[in-house]
């Protein structure tokens, strides 16, 4: 009997052994297996690494020039470094342009687009992606089209309408045809988004005595937010690069926007080097903040509903 079982213990243990064994073999296969594909992941890294460096190059560049002063870049040319940091360029082109004024203009144009655009495409697509509304097919075909239609092809239209309204040359005009614009595109995408939307969430939402509106704003904009985040980025950035309509309509120095500015005074050939790569960055820099400080809602955004 003790024989026996000390046998059986004897076996008990064998048996974890071998299964610890089992177990630490794939682990170690994984392991190996992680650090086969270490290499590659560190290529691609470098890889990432130095595409990102060519496209700041660009950047940097009118950093550099921007701090120069015109001898000094027409002495030691535009890739040498300054010798101290002179803010003559920026001080100049703030001054002649009201740099402060353009800047509130392109900033309030931009953000009334984001926000209006965003709020009339989330009301287009429900009543599209969840209200199915009649002829909806068409009506997401005539938004495709709009959205490849070229802006050259509405600007007599759009300013003989102003003129006729009284709204040329006002920021209000601007507002207006992007909002439009842009909600055309963020009608389409969100009525793709919509029309998967969880019918059992709906219905939940209706048995519980919640009426349209209810459902609109309790229960589909919750689920969508990472998706709007992403449009109200987008539609900014876009709004804020945008410039033939905006030179079309915006006349006065007063109601100009940033990009406008820009191409107003480069036209003029008022500017020399410095002041050109001054001006270049002082355009470009409100984008990057604001895109430095909305890039974590870009992010969740982007990958919302890929992981359940």
């Amino acid at each position: 009997m003790t024989t026996t079982l000390a046998g059986a213990d004897a076996g008990a243990r064998d048996s974890r052994a071998g299964g610890a064994g089992a177990r630490g073999g794939p682990e170690r296969g994984g392991g190996r297996g992680r650090r086969r594909r270490g290499p590659s992941a560190y290529a691609a890294l470098v890889a990432l690494a130095a595409l990102a460096a060519v496209m700041l190059i660009p950047f940097l560049v009118v950093v550099l020039n921007a701090v120069k002063t015109p001898q000094e870049y027409s002495t030691n040319g535009p890739l040498a470094l300054p010798e101290g940091v002179s803010l003559e360029g920026i001080t100049a082109f703030w001054e002649r342009v009201n740099f402060g004024q353009v800047l509130f203009n392109s900033a309030l144009i931009c953000g009334s687009v984001a926000i209006l655009a965003v709020l009339l495409s989330v009301l287009n697509a429900y009543a599209l992606g969840i209200g199915r509304i009649k002829g909806r097919m068409w009506v997401l075909v005539v938004l495709l089209l709009a959205n490849t239609l070229p802006q050259e092809a509405l600007v007599y239209p759009l300013y003989y309408l102003s003129k006729q309204v009284g709204l040329y040359d006002t920021r209000l005009a601007v507002i207006i045809v992007f909002t439009v614009i842009q909600s055309a595109f963020g009608t389409y995408l969100l009525s793709s988004v919509l029309a998967a939307f969880p019918r059992p969430l709906l219905e939940a939402a209706r048995i519980d005595g919640a009426g349209r509106w209810q459902v609109l704003w309790r229960v589909v904009v919750p689920v969508i937010r990472p998706t709007l985040a992403v449009l109200v980025v987008f539609f900014f950035v876009w709004t804020w690069n945008e410039f033939l309509i905006p030179l079309v309509f915006l006349v006065s120095n007063d109601n100009q926007t940033v990009s406008v500015a820009l191409g107003v005074l480069q036209g003029q050939r008022l500017m020399d080097a410095t002041m050109s790569s001054a001006a270049s960055l002082l355009g470009l820099l409100p984008t990057v903040v604001f895109f430095l400080i909305f890039q974590r809602t870009l992010s969740r955004g982007l990958t919302a509903g890929a992981i359940k």
